[in-house]
């Protein structure tokens, strides 16, 4: 029996559109009623998940900055954190800078980059289309190292990299995977995302990764919530469609991923289903429960 779904939202939970169909609330709303925790995980920072577990009323768990942060609503409390150091940020930031390439740094809040460009656009289109509450903090900043320094929170959850030249980015990746202490996704495809302006959609293309502190990934940060309530792997069910969601998937009871995912994540899960489009995590919650 199954007491945890561990649900993705880019590409996975969320359409093109930015939106939950009626289908999938349903399917979310069916599975609560059985009491089964229904726990959002996501490289969103904790500000832009919030509003979209409360549409789905799973407010009780969210994991942020792909497993960096794990948050107990009820209690707003942070209750278990793997962040990066000011120290190794400021060092990716030095890198970036001297290749000249695309970067951005998220905090539990905010989204900061030097300008509106690859996934930073998308996230600023999406806000156009979405009600206030539900839009991405998206922080401009000219001098990001200055910022960085001065910055004193202590919630920096990864730093995403960019660029649509694939010998540019391998460059920057390889000398990225130097520096100690951070692990770095290994993402083997372009990212493809659909923008609309006025009645014209564009589609943006980009290769990217995401560099977090060593050991996150959000099948540790669910060991840890799954240690609290007293659940086992086996009982679990993961539902994603990126790299980012591949620990998860592959190590949950049943690891699931929508037909828009990567051949590398249709490789190792269990069931595909639908795409994100066509309410893919509504037929993945009725195949597993019944």
């Amino acid at each position: 029996m199954y007491k945890l779904i561990a649900i993705d939202i880019d590409g996975t939970l969320l359409n093109s559109h930015g939106e939950i169909t009626s289908k999938n609330k349903k399917a979310i709303e069916y599975a609560m009623s059985k009491n089964i925790e229904v726990v959002l995980t996501s490289g969103r920072m904790q500000r832009a998940i919030l509003p979209i577990a409360n549409e789905i009323n799973a407010n009780k768990y969210i994991i942020s900055g792909n497993g960096a942060q794990l948050y107990d609503i009820q209690n707003n409390k942070v209750i278990y954190s793997n962040y990066m150091s000011k120290q190794k940020v400021l060092e990716i930031i030095n890198i970036c800078e001297k290749n000249n390439i695309f970067y951005n740094v998220y905090t539990s809040n905010a989204i900061l980059s030097k300008a509106l460009n690859y996934d930073v656009l998308f996230f600023n289109n999406v806000n156009k289309r979405v009600t206030p509450d539900k839009r991405i903090n998206i922080n401009i900043v000219k001098d990001m190292y200055k910022y960085i320094q001065e910055y004193e929170d202590n919630d920096l959850l990864k730093i995403t990299i960019c660029d649509d030249d694939k010998l540019a980015f391998t460059n920057i990746t390889n000398e990225v995977k130097e520096v100690k202490d951070v692990d770095m996704l290994e993402v083997l495809h372009m990212s493809k995302k659909t923008i609309q302006h006025e009645d014209t959609q564009y589609e943006i293309s980009y290769y990217y990764t995401e560099v977090t502190n060593k050991y996150v990934n959000k099948w540790s940060a669910l060991e840890k919530l799954m240690k609290i309530l007293d659940i086992k792997p086996n009982e679990v069910i993961a539902i994603g469609d990126n790299v980012n969601d591949k620990e998860m998937v592959i190590n949950a009871g049943v690891g699931i991923t929508p037909k828009n995912s990567s051949p590398q994540m249709q490789e190792i899960a269990n069931i595909v289903v639908s795409s994100n489009n066509e309410s893919g995590v509504s037929e993945a919650i009725y195949k597993c429960i019944k």
